[in-house]
């Protein structure tokens, strides 16, 4: 590679955003740019809460002073001066609002070229006026399915799914969906003054009777008798006695489908939602399109079933269309609607299977004399829509249908479906700061991220790239190193030039692995492999795309499984595994958590089928540890989700101060009026709505982020106040809490496992997925080990420095060493070559994947020819013999 010359520097000044120190650096513009160092180093802060807020801010300027006002109240970057800074793009690892209306196609903007094609140059039927483009849109109103407004799915509430149990009567609670306390209680008293039994079981009551209690629009309103018996209730009645009431009755359904559309309770919509039933609607079959628009076809396909494809499907769709060989596709005899039905399933199956899907049918005629306009316009649409699916596919996307939702995508997939939109977007002289674009992706695809990073750099922008990747740092321009620890012992710029020159540098982390010391001790030693102690043997696993797949876990150890983004690995170990293991444990298998997403929006969940026919006898509890936040407000932290500040408060309230008051535990609690701040309620933050923007969090006036009132903060121990513990990191809280027994087994824990720089009360809202997913784990790892416990993780070194994965292996390590089954779904060849067992899963994603390509021990899978995964496992096992 030649040697990098610099045509210009943003140059940083007193940098001091969070745990950075008064940094200055220059960074070169028009480069690849990396800034690495271990968790919390400060990297993060210096690319995003720096230089990224930085050129928003000076953005922002330029916008009306009315939302000027507000953006200023969120704060600008603490930092002196920066000089020579483009405008930026950020491209981070965050979901945004999610919705099942959010697909790859609009997050791409490919469904509105798709949309287009459909409108001018689609095979209409005969004499049906032309579409618009927003035609073929479900989230539009001239779009969308009358029968289901461009949801694709239905929704009831059917008895059975009200009355789960009918061997119950009404009394016990038999109509499940009805409101928990009083108001169901009301509900039944009603039913008693309007002459219902309520003592005989559900299903031996009549029908009529079961329909009008759950299916009734009526709302009589009768005197109710509150506690009285039904013989008490119909003497009451017939003397005309004062009712304690006048009650409202309500059916079941009505009440479900009411509290699910006008409440504001999302935990009570929640409830709700149990109790209804999808099913794919029945006039647009789950297209989501209104009729008119799916009977537009284009290569024999209509916009719903062309978008289900793969996009790695479709290319093989449209290259005859750029070259300008396309013939439209039969158009079917009017009055032969099953014909067509027929004919387009037949070719979205040949598709599906990569045949071509420009083949004739025998019972139709074709289009004649097509327009040479709408020819162009065809050839024109093809060929941009190829030049965007091949970035796609290229970033490993290929797997991926354009209906997708984004809220079932993994945030580094959602990253790199931004990242191919911005290389179509064509600018130039920007600056791109991408958080880990590598996450998630394996080593296979990672050139091809590579050559898109490189792609954008070439037209002329500049490239800052947060990245624990040793691939990506070793084809970076520039280097940035900071640290060289986490918190308080980071904050400086330890190296920052060409990545050969950090070679010289000592206190670098990042050099112990980018340029290995062969000398190493203990580099040369064998690696002693556990042997099983059982095997966990799944037949005929079917989920997304596994179709009748056998697997076998070894029991007791310690397993790795790998395969390109989109292979099937999750689908295996973090969907079918645990929902097979909880079945057989007796427990009701997790449902995905779709992070706040409406109930109705949510994806139908998949279903798992296959069994479990050996091993289940040596486990009893199983445990999950994914990257799920702890929390979706600043109220949720890290010393609340752990455990140990029940501990803390309880020490406070322990004090003399604290109980002279008459202070209890309780008080020093930021969930409680008593002791909170009235204000921000105990958050600390009040949350600024930007109209046009995301809302964010901005620290309280009155407590100044603090929590708590002016009273609680007066109890001191060992003369610190509550909110001084909560600003700790962990590794201070270590010092400070030395000898307190309950609180130090948290904190030598989270310390373990490298979370000493994170503060005790540093918000769920500003801990990426992998800071959750360890703060999880080490809750955990506080747990005495008995031995019988299977522990899945999915990609648990995301977001991890070299050393920072090294620190979380001992611990995985010591959980199979003492006698546990851990199993990991991994993308670093590093983790796997530590692994006592490898399972690959391809060879290819999507449908080219799904199955088990090679398995055994690392070096028998980094032998294996015909996995994708084996030669870079090969170059992981050499680094470390």
């Amino acid at each position: 590679m030649p040697a990098f010359s610099p045509t210009g520097f943003v140059q940083v000044r007193g940098a001091r955003e969070h745990n950075l120190k008064s940094v200055d650096v220059d960074v070169p513009r028009d480069a690849l740019v990396v800034f690495t160092g271990v968790s919390g180093s400060g990297k993060s802060s210096l690319a995003f809460g720096t230089l990224y807020a930085e050129a928003q801010r000076r953005y922002f300027e330029s916008v009306a002073p009315y939302a000027r006002r507000l953006i200023e109240q969120v704060g600008a970057p603490d930092v002196d001066a920066i000089e020579g800074l483009p405008p930026a793009v950020a491209l981070q690892q965050q979901r945004g609002a999610p919705s099942a209306r959010s697909s790859v196609g609009s997050v791409t903007t490919l469904s509105s070229l798709v949309r287009l094609m459909y409108s001018r140059t689609g095979s209409y039927p005969p004499k049906q006026p032309m579409l618009y483009a927003e035609d073929f849109s479900p989230n539009t109103v001239q779009g969308a399915c009358p029968a289901c407004h461009g949801l694709g799915r239905v929704y009831d509430a059917t008895e059975r799914s009200m009355v789960p149990d009918d061997s119950l009567t009404i009394r016990e609670r038999a109509i499940a969906a009805w409101p928990p306390a009083w108001h169901g209680q009301n509900l039944r008293d009603i039913l008693v003054t309007l002459g219902y039994d309520v003592d005989t079981p559900w299903r031996d009551l009549p029908k009529k009777d079961r329909d009008w209690i759950l299916f009734t629009d009526e709302q009589p309103t009768v005197p109710v008798y509150a506690g009285f018996t039904p013989r008490e209730t119909r003497a009451a009645l017939k003397r005309k006695a004062e009712p304690s009431y006048q009650g409202t009755f309500s059916g079941a359904r009505r009440y479900v489908l009411h509290t699910f559309a006008s409440t504001q309770s999302a935990l009570m919509k929640k409830r709700v939602s149990q109790y209804m039933v999808s099913s794919d609607c029945p006039t647009c079959h789950g297209k989501r399109l209104k009729p008119e628009a799916l009977s537009v076809t284009f290569a024999g396909l209509d916009i719903g079933e062309l978008s289900q494809l793969p996009v790695a499907r479709l290319p093989g769709l449209l290259e005859p269309v750029s070259r300008g060989e396309w013939t439209p596709e039969p158009v079917t005899q009017a009055g032969a609607p099953l014909a067509q039905e027929a004919r387009r399933a037949a070719t979205a199956r040949r598709v599906a299977a990569g045949g071509s899907a420009h083949e004739a049918a025998p019972d139709v005629r074709r289009t004649p004399n097509l327009s040479a306009g709408k020819r162009v316009a065809a050839q024109r649409l093809a060929v941009e829509l190829l030049e965007r699916l091949e970035t796609l596919i290229d970033l490993g996307l290929g797997y991926l249908s354009l209906d997708r939702a984004t809220p079932t995508l993994s945030s580094g997939e959602l990253q790199r479906l931004r990242l191919a939109t911005q290389l179509s977007s064509q600018l130039f002289g920007v600056v791109y700061v991408l958080d880990e674009p590598s996450a998630g992706l394996h080593p296979a695809d990672g050139d091809a991220l590579l050559e898109a990073l490189q792609r954008l750099k070439a037209a002329g922008n500049s490239l800052f790239v947060v990245e624990h990747d040793l691939g990506v740092m070793r084809q970076a321009d520039w280097l940035v190193d900071v640290g060289p620890d986490a918190g308080e012992a980071g904050g400086r710029v330890i190296y920052s030039g060409p990545p050969h020159g950090l070679k010289q540098v000592a206190a670098s982390h990042t050099r112990d692995y980018l340029f290995p010391d062969e000398d190493a001790p203990g580099k040369h030693a064998a690696v002693s492999r556990r042997e099983p102690r059982g095997w966990l043997r799944l037949k005929g696993v079917t989920r997304n795309n596994l179709h009748g797949l056998n697997a076998a876990f070894p029991l007791g150890c310690l397993s790795v499984v790998t395969g390109i983004s989109g292979s099937g690995k999750s689908s295996l170990v973090s969907q079918a595994l645990p929902d097979l293991v909880a079945e057989r444990l007796g427990r009701v298998p997790e449902t995905p958590d779709e992070d706040g997403v409406d109930p109705l929006f949510a994806a139908a969940p998949a279903t798992t089928d296959g069994r479990i026919v050996e091993g289940m006898e040596k486990i009893r509890r199983l445990v999950r540890v994914d990257q799920k936040p702890i929390g979706r407000t600043p109220r949720s932290n890290l010393a609340t989700y752990c455990g140990l500040f029940d501990h803390v408060r309880e020490l406070f309230a322990q004090t003399p101060a604290a109980r002279k008051r008459r202070y209890g535990a309780g008080r020093f609690s930021f969930n409680v009026p008593q002791g909170r701040c009235p204000t921000c309620e105990g958050e600390g933050f009040v949350m600024v709505e930007l109209l046009f923007l995301p809302s964010v969090y901005a620290p309280c006036s009155t407590c100044r982020g603090s929590r708590y009132n002016p009273q609680t903060l007066e109890i001191r121990w060992r003369e610190r106040t509550i909110a001084d513990v909560l600003a700790m990191t962990v590794d201070s809280a270590c010092e400070f809490f030395e000898g307190e027994a309950q609180v130090m087994r948290s904190l030598d824990v989270l310390r373990a496992i490298g979370l000493g720089y994170l503060r005790l009360g540093q918000p769920a809202t500003e801990l990426s997925g992998g800071e959750a997913q360890r703060i999880k784990l080490a809750t955990e790892l506080q747990r005495a080990q008995r031995g019988d416990t299977l522990y899945i993780l999915d990609e648990p070194t995301t977001g991890l420095h070299p050393a920072d994965t090294d620190r979380l292996m001992a611990q995985l390590q010591g959980l199979a060493d003492a006698g546990n089954t851990v199993i990991l779904v991994e993308h670093d060849m590093r983790v796997a070559a530590q692994g006592d067992w490898v399972i690959d899963v391809g060879p290819g994603a999507g449908d080219a994947g799904g199955r088990i390509v090679a398995e055994g021990a690392p070096e028998t899978v980094a032998g294996q020819a015909q996995s994708r995964t084996a030669s870079y496992l090969r170059a992981a096992l050499a680094s470390r013999a």
